[in-house]
This record gives C-alpha cells, sequence and structure tokens, in this order.
C-alpha cells in the first residue's frame, strides 16, 4: 500500500538507483568488500527511512480517519496522542479548529432551537386572532342570512371569510418555509405508498375540483413508493395539485400518475390549462415569483381556490421534496399543459 504512494516510490527508486551506483563506484575504486559495505550501508538507511515514512503515513491515516469521524457527527475525538514533530503540530491545530468548529455548532443549534420556539410562538400569535376574526364573520354572515335580507352583505361577509382563510394558508405556509430554512423540521423516513400519498393529497381538494368542474384523475402503480416523509410528501403534492386546479378550465382534467423502478419513484402531475410560459419556466418555484399570468378561467368562477396566488406554493413544494432528497421539475405538455415531475432516487451514486 505504501509502495502505491508515488510520493515514496519516486524516492525509492532515486534512493535505489544511488545506492547501487554508489556500490558500483567503491567496487570499482577499492574492491568488492568496500561495495558490499557501501550497498549494506545504503540498504540499512532506505529501510531506516521507508519505516520512519511508514509511521508517518500511518500517524496521517489515523488522523484523516478522525477528521472523519468528526465530519460524521463525533464529539469525543482528540489528537493529543500525536507527539512526533510536524505531524504533532499539524495534529495540534486540528485539535484546536476541531474544538472551534464544535462549539460554533453549538452555538448554531441554540440558535436553531431559538428560532422554533420563536417560529411557534409568531404561529400562536398570529392563528388567535385569525380565528377569533373568522368566527365573528362566520356570525355575522349567519344572523344576516336569518333575517332573509341584506344578500349584497351576505356576499361580502363569504368574500371576508374567503380572504380569511387565504391569509391563515398564507401565514402558514411562510412558517413552515421559514422552518425548513432553519432546519428545524424532522422528516420521517418509512416507506410512503404512492396510492396512499395521491389520496391524502387530493382528499382536502376533493370539494374544489368539483365546484371547479375538473377531473382529478390517478393512475398509481400497485407498491409503488420510497422513504420518505407521509404526511410533509403529501402536502407538498397538495400544492402542486392545487396549482394545477387553479389553472384548468371547467371541464378540463387534472393527472396524476405514479410508478417505480430500480432507480427511482416517479410522480408526474399534468393539466389540461395552458400551461407555463416558456420565460417562466425557470422561475415557478421562486417565491413570489407571479410571471405571465396563465389561468384558464376567472377568479371566482365557481372555484374555491383562488387563481390569483401568491407564488407561495410551489416553493413550500419544492422546499418539502428537496428537504427529503427528492427532487422536482416543472415542464409543459406537447400538446398542452403544465406536467410536473418529482422524483424520490433510491440511493445517490
Amino acid at each position: 500500500m505504501l509502495l502505491r504512494n508515488r510520493e515514496v516510490r519516486r524516492p525509492l527508486v532515486a534512493s535505489l538507483v544511488m545506492g547501487a551506483a554508489g556500490a558500483l563506484l567503491a567496487w570499482r575504486l577499492a574492491g568488492s568488500g568496500a561495495a558490499a559495505c557501501v550497498a549494506g550501508t545504503a540498504a540499512a538507511l532506505l529501510l531506516i527511512w521507508l519505516s520512519a515514512t511508514r509511521a508517518r503515513h500511518r500517524a496521517l491515516a489515523r488522523m484523516a480517519a478522525q477528521v472523519d469521524d468528526i465530519l460524521h457527527g463525533a464529539r469525543d475525538v482528540s489528537f493529543e496522542r500525536m507527539r512526533e514533530g510536524e505531524i504533532a503540530i499539524l495534529a495540534s491545530e486540528l485539535d484546536k479548529m476541531c474544538n472551534r468548529l464544535a462549539l460554533a455548532n453549538e452555538d448554531l443549534e441554540h440558535e436553531k432551537n431559538a428560532l422554533a420556539d420563536a417560529l411557534a410562538d409568531i404561529s400562536h400569535q398570529l392563528k388567535t386572532p385569525l380565528t377569533s376574526l373568522a368566527l365573528m364573520t362566520s356570525l355575522a354572515r349567519r344572523e344576516l342570512v336569518a333575517d332573509g335580507a341584506h344578500a349584497e352583505q351576505v356576499e361580502r361577509l363569504r368574500t371576508m371569510e374567503r380572504l380569511e382563510d387565504r391569509v391563515e394558508w398564507l401565514v402558514s405556509s411562510l412558517l413552515k418555509l421559514a422552518r425548513i430554512d432553519a432546519g428545524v423540521v424532522s422528516f420521517a423516513r418509512a416507506h410512503v405508498d404512492g396510492a396512499e400519498l395521491v389520496a391524502r393529497a387530493a382528499e382536502p381538494l376533493a370539494v374544489a375540483f368539483d365546484l371547479a368542474d375538473v377531473r382529478l384523475a390517478v393512475d398509481a402503480a400497485p407498491g409503488a413508493g420510497f422513504e420518505g416523509d407521509l404526511s410533509w410528501t403529501a402536502e407538498a403534492l397538495e400544492n402542486v395539485l392545487k396549482n394545477c386546479l387553479e389553472h384548468t378550465p371547467a371541464g378540463g382534467e387534472v393527472r396524476v400518475s405514479c410508478a417505480e423502478d430500480a432507480l427511482a419513484f416517479r410522480l408526474r402531475v399534468e393539466d389540461t390549462g395552458p400551461g407555463i410560459a416558456p420565460e417562466d419556466l425557470p422561475h415557478v418555484f421562486e417565491r413570489f415569483y407571479r410571471g405571465g399570468e396563465r389561468d384558464a378561467r376567472p377568479a371566482g368562477a365557481g372555484s374555491e381556490v383562488d387563481p390569483t396566488g401568491v407564488g407561495i406554493g410551489l416553493a413550500l413544494a419544492k422546499s418539502l421534496v428537496t428537504a427529503q432528497g427528492g427532487t422536482i421539475r416543472a415542464g409543459n405538455i406537447p400538446t398542452g399543459g403544465a406536467r410536473f415531475d418529482v422524483v424520490f432516487f433510491k440511493a445517490v451514486v
């Protein structure tokens, strides 16, 4: 193993050549006895050098293994046993660096936990007044409906309720994005069945699909699945389905298919809307990006989903997918309509 190292092999060859040359010169000048003495001395020196080099490389290999342990989460690694010359100096500096990195990591963990607590407090403080406002709006609308008049005011209150729901969803989505960015969201690692994933993602949108007169077609291969978090992945898929629903005209269709092969679990969502403008394709997963409108039906055309959007749903979907090691890509169907491909690879090569 040591001789495979070019830095060892080259000096070794040079030493052998010099030793042979010295022995040959001694033989020509002083006879075979002097040549044997020179060759023996050169061989002894070469063995000493090889032994020292081997010991130094073993020390470096141990240090490399310790660094690798630290990179994989070890916290009790010390380089204090390294005592020899330049290796000792390098070990001491590495020990200092590792201690400093450990302290920095502890500070980051503390900041992440503090941020998670702050986000939880913000969420609670925002949800409480929003819930109270929604209840008061609903009560006011019911009282007006009971009077049998004030149709215009009732419609305004219904609009307020829809806007309140949207604000609550927006606040919730922004908080989830912040938690993902902070790295405080824990994702489960369990087998996720593709059919169950699609069913869970589509369930909250069932009424919206009916009201929009859009058909949801599902083609899930039996047994297809991947290792991930069912709840979070379903939320990501729900946002993709919602985006497709918002841009599919009445009488149209949103198709979901999923399958598994030797490399990955693949999920595809397609709609029969106008598709995504080419200039918008590179930006569809950016937060708050809206680009050119591709709405296939006007706002309020029989759907509880607001087609105007704010550019959060797809950004959240991408964050949830990529945080689990998956990929998501947007494109267009050649015959018309948008296409979203979600892939969870079985292994990273």
